[in-house]
């Protein structure tokens, strides 16, 4: 078992930044890729970026490219989301997931644990 909590979510203005951090406890979270997915009310979850269990690749969602980055810190067992020059559109509730089968890692059924989310939202 992985049990995931993010934080840093909050009220930003447009073109303003934040950093989501994801905590991880239980196995060894090295062997797991994490993943950020987002879901705005009444919109499916969508994926944003996600980064291997030894940070040498990342996946990064087109709506994002160039303005979100995400790495890691295993000694912390943490995974961080910076978010820049951000808009309304990025309004939404963000989690973190990991999961251990490379796959498609766009796709959230590909991960096996999941955090509670966190609210940002992007003040026009």
């Amino acid at each position: 078992q992985v049990q995931l909590v993010e934080s840093g979510g909050g009220l930003v203005q447009a073109g303003g930044s934040l950093r989501l951090s994801c905590s991880a406890a239980g196995r060894t979270f090295s062997n797991y890729f994490v993943g950020w997915f987002r879901q705005a009310p009444g919109k499916e979850r969508d994926f944003v970026l996600a980064i291997s269990g030894d940070s040498r690749s990342t996946y990064v969602g087109g709506s994002v490219k160039g303005r979100f980055t995400i790495s890691r810190d295993n000694a912390k067992n943490t995974v961080y989301l910076q978010m820049n020059s951000l808009k309304p559109e990025d309004t939404a509730v963000y989690y973190c997931a990991a999961g251990s089968v490379y796959s498609d890692l766009s796709r959230a059924h590909n991960y096996d644990y999941w955090g509670q989310g966190t609210q940002v939202t992007v003040s026009s």
